[in-house]
């Protein structure tokens, strides 16, 4: 980790988050690999912090990338699913990590795994950031997904999020989606994203998603042309002009 990175440990701090997982056990969100903007992700103060969040089979290195293709002048962190696939394998071949203990998850199994990960991933930013900083989570499959539900747990603490090819956790078990209500009234902005060749995340999850989220939230959707489980510079482009319409961004990109 660069020195740049590691001075996110002096001002946002090294607490971790433990949450159980659907099995029992501990689900860390470990701060040596917490990924952070200049300034130490202070450098645009009044403006939202970004929280950038991989999908499956990818690392916190690809979460940076991600939001820096969308809000570059803004100030963000990215963090690292609990569960590695596949370790590092020297400097130049970066590890695999996930959110949930499989690629795509269904049923009671699904709100287990994603409201362990959204509680962890809330938990660490009630630890880490200001309580006066908006904070807009954006994320990638898996991370779309805990980006949208870190709204159904605790919708007050976030401006706005962003999921690409993001799916919906059902909600059924008790607890696992405690504020659906709360999250209605407030309104808050969604762009949500996907490819119309989508062939990881069944067209059918994409659709109840879209659906669910016109219900409960200020929902910009779009599907993309020739897209598979990816993303590419016309959905960058979009966002990049939601964020400036919803007052989001950080400067002129």
């Amino acid at each position: 980790m660069s020195e740049e990175h590691n001075e996110v440990n002096n001002t946002i701090g090294r607490e971790s988050t433990v949450v159980p997982g659907r099995f029992g056990e501990p689900f860390a969100i470990d701060d040596e690999h917490v990924l952070v903007s200049r300034g130490d992700g202070t450098a645009v103060r009044s403006r939202p912090l970004f929280l950038s969040l991989h999908g499956w089979g990818a690392n916190e290195e690809d979460a940076e990338d991600l939001i820096q293709m969308v809000a570059p002048l803004s100030d963000y962190v990215a963090l690292r699913g609990p569960y590695t696939l596949e370790k590092p394998k020297g400097a130049y071949i970066p590890g695999a990590y996930a959110w949930f203990h499989d690629n795509i998850l269904s049923g009671d199994d699904l709100d287990y795994d994603v409201y362990a990960a959204a509680k962890a991933v809330d938990d660490w930013v009630t630890t880490h950031v200001p309580d006066d900083r908006d904070v807009v989570p954006l994320g990638f499959s898996q991370g779309g997904t805990i980006a949208v539900h870190l709204l159904r747990i605790h919708p007050e603490r976030y401006r706005a999020a962003v999921s690409f090819s993001g799916y919906l956790a059902p909600g059924r078990v008790p607890g696992t989606a405690p504020a659906d209500d709360r999250l209605t009234e407030l309104d808050r902005p969604v762009y949500y994203c996907y490819g119309k060749k989508e062939s990881v995340v069944p067209k059918y999850e994409l659709y109840a998603c879209a659906a669910w989220l016109e219900e409960h939230t200020w929902l910009n959707t779009k599907s993309y042309r020739n897209l598979d489980h990816a993303v590419n510079l016309d959905e960058f482009n979009d966002i990049r002009d939601w964020l400036i319409t919803n007052d989001l961004a950080s400067g002129i990109m």
